[in-house]
């Protein structure tokens, strides 16, 4: 008896924990919906909890009669256009340092990842006069290209642990039964690390949805994301909150979209019993 108390405390303060944890994380996602529903009246008369109207002007005004459409729209060619550039590569490359005997390919990993040791801000000022002498400076496809500099080493330290873990005997198997090496890795190896490399591609996706510092320096009008377009409700007279808000909760959409896809195919042990001993 006493040990079933003890085991229903036990689990009574997990579930209030795991409540509570759960109330502090989705309560300013909440919050912002909120106050993107009200009027500028409405959000500077107090505090409310609860919100019985619903103002769509904050929601229409900046996708329709602004250039948050726009914006939008670059975000979602950048962070799709560079998550599509990396994984490709990065997969290429961890496959080859796995099954591969590479010259120095212990130092060669070691150096790929050495960029993301340093604080962004080093990189500014040099990838500002390369990208403007260059032509790149607010482009996509700059900002693409600048976004595959720091996510492609990430993608290839995450991406080589998978790759090790897939027994060499399977590509023996599929050599001997007559695969050519492309269809060894798009029949045999992208199967089974299709776990760690949609893990790669979520990590991959959101840093570039998400990152802000290279896409406000390096982009002003062409190529400029929406989040660093939120900067611009911000004046001298006031801050927008309502919009701000507003576009604040479209830019959580297509993030949410891409990793409810995403997560159903990150299955672990997709090749426990694979290869018999």
């Amino acid at each position: 008896m006493k040990a079933s108390t003890k085991r229903t405390t036990r689990l009574f303060f997990i579930y209030l924990v795991s409540i509570l944890i759960a109330i502090a994380t989705l309560f300013p996602i909440y919050w912002l919906f909120v106050v993107s529903a009200r009027t500028k009246v409405e959000i500077f008369a107090g505090p409310k909890l609860f919100q019985t109207s619903f103002y769509a002007v904050n929601y229409i005004k900046p996708f329709l009669h602004d250039v948050f459409g726009k914006y939008l729209l670059n975000s979602l060619i950048i962070a799709s256009g560079n998550t599509l550039l990396v994984v490709t590569f990065a997969v290429l490359s961890t496959y080859a340092f796995s099954r591969f005997k590479v010259p120095g390919s212990n130092n060669i990993f070691f150096w790929t990842i050495t960029n993301r040791m340093a604080p962004p801000a080093v990189f500014i000022v040099p990838y500002f006069l390369i990208f403007t002498r260059l032509g790149l400076r607010d482009t996509r496809i700059g900002i693409i290209l600048l976004y595959c500099i720091f996510n492609l080493p990430f993608a290839i330290w995450l991406l080589k642990g998978m790759m090790d873990a897939i027994p060499r005997e399977m590509d023996e198997a599929a050599y001997i039964d007559g695969c050519t090496f492309w269809g060894v890795l798009t029949k045999v190896i992208l199967p089974l690390a299709r776990p760690g490399i949609m893990t790669t591609a979520i990590l991959t996706w959101i840093f570039a949805w998400n990152e802000y510092l290279f896409a406000s320096i390096l982009t002003s009008v062409n190529a400029r994301t929406i989040t660093t377009g939120l900067a611009s409700f911000v004046t001298v007279i006031g801050t927008n909150w309502g919009e701000m808000a507003a576009v604040s909760v479209v830019c959580l959409i297509p993030a949410v979209i891409f990793i409810g896809i995403a997560q159903r195919h990150i299955v672990a042990g997709l090749t426990f019993g694979a290869v018999k001993d």
